[in-house]
């Protein structure tokens, strides 16, 4: 489990470096200020809970479920959260016609996060 939430975390590092360096260099030229800005929220939201997976990942040896748990809701937070946040910034430019869909989907994750940092206070709670 370790290695996978390590591996996990990395990933979504390496591409929260990416996005960000691709919304002040490639995008800001191309999407208006308020979207750059969303862009931007979705790009902070992934670091945090790419830390926050980096730091399950030293409670993953105590095999708890409440890690399994959190390490998903992190996880899928990012997805939904960040990922919609991008697909809302670049709206314009992609030619989405779905954004109805795709807003509700924002909070879903951000719901996600609170169930998360709520896994973890209660396996932080739980170690001995």
């Amino acid at each position: 489990m370790n290695k996978r939430i390590i591996l996990t975390a990395s990933f979504f590092g390496a591409i929260a470096v990416l996005l960000g360096a691709f919304g002040a260099h490639g995008l800001k030229n191309s999407i208006d200020a308020p979207s750059l800005a969303i862009w931007q929220k979705g790009v902070e939201y992934q670091f945090y809970h790419t830390f926050a997976l980096l730091y399950l990942s030293t409670f993953a040896r105590y095999r708890n479920k409440l890690i399994n748990i959190a390490y998903f809701c992190f996880t899928f937070g990012i997805i939904l959260f960040s990922g919609s946040l991008y697909l809302l910034a670049t709206r314009s430019i992609l030619n989405l016609n779905f954004t109805e869909f795709i807003g509700p989907i924002t909070p879903i994750g951000g719901l996600l996060f609170v169930l998360g940092w709520i896994m973890l206070f209660f396996a932080a709670f739980k170690d001995k």
